[in-house]
């Protein structure tokens, strides 16, 4: 990871940090603001001077908790149509009991309006902080965070790819093998010679008699030299071939 990419999530939490720092300090002084007014209004209305204060608690109370529920249950994608309805009486009533203090501790040199309007901005901000601030401080939801996440593009991968090289040599696929002994054929008997010697002579007796063969065909026939052909017939190994 580059250090752009890495500077970006700091950048995005310093931010965060930041803005709900403000709307903290600003949803107070909203708050405090609309709480003096509205328990000032308490006793003027005939409250008791010890009991008053609950009065705003009350009133900007619902405008907090309704405005945590809405964006909690939209999380959830479960209805909130009540929460909201919670949360648009709450700031009905306490913008009006705010204008209504204005302009009953407003100075005569102050217009009605005016009075009015300045006292309705509390919790009008207050409303708006709130919503803010629970925004700011819910998690991050997965799709979310990968829309927030960088496109990494093919080239990028290919860049980032790691060559892990073996640590042991690798082993050949096939390895020689030492060529199978040949095992030697066993040494043919004496008798099994013997026969064999006695049925070629048998079979040029034959050829000779019966075919007439020379010496040197009956030889290349029967795979022998004709030397031994003649010593089988007494006779001398020079003679014409047919």
């Amino acid at each position: 990871m580059n250090p752009i990419e890495t500077a970006q999530p700091r950048g995005r939490r310093l931010a965060a940090v930041t803005a709900i720092t403000g709307t903290v300090f600003i949803a107070a002084g909203a708050f405090w603001l609309s709480f003096t007014a509205l328990a000032d209004l308490a006793r003027r209305s005939g409250i008791d001077a010890g009991q008053a204060w609950a009065w705003p608690l009350i009133v900007d109370g619902i405008i907090v908790v309704a405005t945590v529920a809405v964006v909690a249950l939209a999380n959830q994608h479960r209805p909130t149509w009540y929460p909201w309805t919670l949360l648009a009486a709450g700031a009905v009533v306490s913008v009006t009991a705010n204008a209504i203090h204005a302009i009953i501790a407003a100075d005569t040199d102050v217009s009605s309006v005016l009075a009015a309007s300045v006292a309705a901005i509390p919790p009008l901000v207050l409303l708006a902080i709130t919503h803010l601030t629970v925004i700011l401080t819910r998690p991050v939801t997965p799709d979310e965070k990968q829309a927030m996440e960088p496109v990494v593009t093919s080239a990028e991968r290919r860049s980032e790819v790691t060559v892990i090289e073996p640590t042991q040599p690798l082993r050949p696929a096939i390895e020689e093998s030492a060529p199978p002994a040949v095992e030697a054929a066993p040494a043919p008997q004496l008798s099994d010679a013997l026969v064999s010697v006695s049925e070629r002579r048998a079979e040029a007796a034959q050829l000779r008699e019966l075919e007439g063969w020379s010496n040197k065909q009956i030889a290349r026939h029967l795979g022998v030299h004709p030397s031994t052909v003649g010593r089988w017939f007494g006779t001398d190994t020079k003679e014409e071939t047919p």
